[in-house]
């Protein structure tokens, strides 16, 4: 088996987070290929499904699951400086990725979800949290969504964004973890279009706006990892 997995439609990758039937079956409408990270295996196999490829350390498998998916599914990767999360975007590749299960109950697997998304920032990738979704903001993206709809953007490092269709416009403004944050925004009118001077900054928005959000990232060009 290949070290790198690709799909040529959105792969869904399910974590061992608390993940809801719901939100699983919106995923997999939108991304109907399956990747389970580690412990996620066993919550795909419980829930009826069998992922095309599990990733991770694979320390929370199973015997009895690594029996029912196969060893030609299992892609172990033991880098113990990186998170599974960030194992599996290492060998998958897709247009889209829609991650559920690694944020919950337990905030430290939370941040350490939101540092993956600056650490990939080629990936077109959302994090589905169940009430709201995170990605981060490419280079530009222009999103169609109904006024009033929150609109979150948090910078993980100081950042500067130019913005339109926003209560609160960000232009010339120095956004930072440390000082000014952009929470709680919203949509004024219209289509709503950022342009961030660096790939440091988290958009938020309800899980709703999931089509409306793919559809801008499918459109908006990538940072690639140099940047």
């Amino acid at each position: 088996m290949g070290s790198r997995f690709r799909s040529e439609t959105g792969i869904t990758l399910l974590g061992g987070g608390e993940v809801s039937p719901l939100a699983l079956r919106r995923a997999l409408a939108l991304a109907p290929v399956l990747v389970a990270v580690d412990s996620g295996a066993a919550y795909a196999l419980d829930a009826g499904l069998t992922p095309e490829r599990v990733v991770g350390d694979l320390d929370s498998i199973s015997t009895a699951a690594r029996a029912a998916l196969g060893a030609g599914r299992l892609l172990q990767l033991t880098d113990q400086d990186d998170t599974d999360f960030d194992k599996a975007l290492s060998v998958v590749e897709a247009p889209f990725l829609l991650a559920l299960g690694f944020t919950g109950a337990r905030l430290d697997h939370t941040l350490a979800g939101m540092s993956t998304l600056v650490r990939n920032p080629d990936a077109r990738l959302v994090i589905d949290a169940g009430v709201d979704l995170c990605f981060l903001a490419p280079p530009e993206v222009r999103l169609d969504l109904a006024p009033g709809t929150r609109l979150s953007l948090y910078p993980m490092r100081p950042v500067t964004c130019e913005s339109t269709g926003l209560v609160w416009p960000t232009d010339g403004l120095r956004l930072d973890p440390a000082g000014r944050i952009g929470t709680s925004n919203a949509v004024a009118e219209g289509e709503v279009f950022l342009r961030p001077g660096a790939p440091a900054l988290l958009v938020m928005a309800p899980v709703a706006t999931l089509e409306a959000v793919l559809a801008g990232l499918r459109r908006a060009p990538r940072w690639g990892r140099e940047d």
